[in-house]
């Protein structure tokens, strides 16, 4: 089974071939990170505006690595949460339209649960049960993975992801919660 998998979540638009689950094709990423360094973090309006311009340029990209058409495609699968709004929008929209086109059903990637799931790709042979630390943006999470899609969240931050650090600026301003509620 050969999907193709969009990605924009936050401030990176990628688009990878999957075969049978396990076995990556392709993976194309087109990063922004060097224009939002200049504003001090993601600006969310610029990110959902650099998705637009960028997400048919890098799946046209993948399925070209990935040397497939879309009739050769078995399905699509998009990320839907959690991110910024506005750029997931243009992933799903963007993945629903693909579908609508060529009749490819459309299966929907919480993001969390697909950072677990890349360890099945870096590790062959990884199967349940494990725990899991996950890391991602404002996320942190410890994770006991008890399947492949039974998994019961530990612990968590309550606001920012761990190591994450307040500007100066905002330290002295507002007095810090404690970061993880276990």
């Amino acid at each position: 089974m050969k999907i193709l998998a969009i990605e924009s979540s936050c401030d990176e638009t990628a688009a990878a071939v999957v075969e049978d689950g396990r076995t990556v094709l392709s993976s194309v990423i087109a990063s922004q990170v060097a224009e939002h360094r200049l504003y001090g973090g993601v600006v969310p309006e610029i990110a959902s505006r650099r998705h637009a311009e960028a997400i048919v340029p890098v799946v046209s990209q993948a399925l070209e690595q990935a040397q497939l058409t879309l009739s050769d495609l078995d399905a699509l699968a998009v990320t839907y949460a959690p991110g910024l709004i506005g750029a997931l929008l243009v992933g799903v929209n963007f993945a629903k339209g693909l579908s609508l086109a060529t009749g490819l059903p459309l299966v929907p990637v919480h993001h969390l649960r697909s950072h677990i799931a890349a360890n099945y790709i870096s590790n062959q042979e990884l199967k349940p049960p494990f725990l899991c630390l996950v890391v991602s943006g404002g996320h942190s999470h410890i994770v006991m993975v008890e399947d492949y899609t039974e998994m019961k969240i530990i612990g968590k931050t309550r606001d920012d992801a761990a190591g994450e650090r307040r500007p100066a600026r905002l330290q002295a301003a507002a007095p810090r919660r404690p970061r993880c509620a276990l």
